[in-house]
Order: C-alpha cells, then sequence, then structure tokens
C-alpha cells in the first residue's frame, strides 16, 4: 500500500521530455542559477561517466578537466534546475561506469567515437 502511493507521489514530479543519452557521450547540461532575484543558465561539459538509481531518483555524473584538475557533478535528471542536456559526441564504450577515466590523463582519456549516420554507399 505505501509503495503505491509512494510510486503516485514520484509520478508527479517525473520530467516527460527525458533527454536521451548514454555513458560515454560527451553533453552540455544547462543548469539554471538563481542569484538573487534573477535566474540565468550555467552551461557544465563533459563526458558521462556514470548513471545510476531510478524513477525520480535517477542520476548522472558528469566529468570534465579544468586546469588540469578533473571536476566531476552529479545531476538529477528529473530535476527542474536541468533546463537542457545537448548531446555533442557519442562514443563507443564497454563499461557502465567509466571511473577508470580517473585515473588518466592527456590523450589517455580519449574515446573513440560512434559513427551513426553511416550511409552504404553504391549499395
Amino acid at each position: 500500500m505505501s509503495q503505491d502511493i509512494i510510486k503516485l507521489v514520484e509520478q508527479s514530479s517525473l520530467k516527460e521530455d527525458v533527454p536521451q543519452f548514454e555513458i560515454g557521450d560527451s553533453v552540455d547540461v544547462h543548469t539554471r542559477i538563481l542569484e538573487g532575484d534573477k535566474e540565468r543558465i550555467q552551461v557544465f561539459s563533459g563526458v558521462v561517466i556514470a548513471r545510476s538509481g531510478s524513477g525520480s531518483k535517477e542520476m548522472f555524473t558528469v566529468r570534465r578537466i579544468v586546469d588540469g584538475q578533473g571536476v566531476e557533478r552529479k545531476f538529477p535528471i528529473h530535476s527542474p534546475r536541468i533546463a537542457k542536456v545537448e548531446v555533442k559526441r557519442s562514443s563507443v564504450v564497454r563499461r557502465a561506469k567509466l571511473y577508470f577515466l580517473r585515473e588518466r590523463s592527456g590523450k589517455a582519456v580519449r574515446l573513440k567515437e560512434r559513427r551513426t549516420d553511416r550511409v552504404k554507399a553504391g549499395k
């Protein structure tokens, strides 16, 4: 009984237009920032290294390198603070969590790009 009530409450807070992205994608996360009575959009760019949770508690982790230091941020997918998530580039990965990128630096962080627009030439 209580599980049904929790599901009903969670359904009201879910977004209808959930952004479609996968692990290994390079994304731009547009976040709404409140400063006093003004609101602005701040963009956080990086690689999605993890997704976790389900329902209204689903989160994703984005990693980027700033001045030689790795910076990671976790975002709730269904948060009203997330304006949009733009996929810039998709990569081929063979893991669900890309935590091994934390120990790497420089060119070792690069991921192989996934080709999505394959056109059969001549056939």
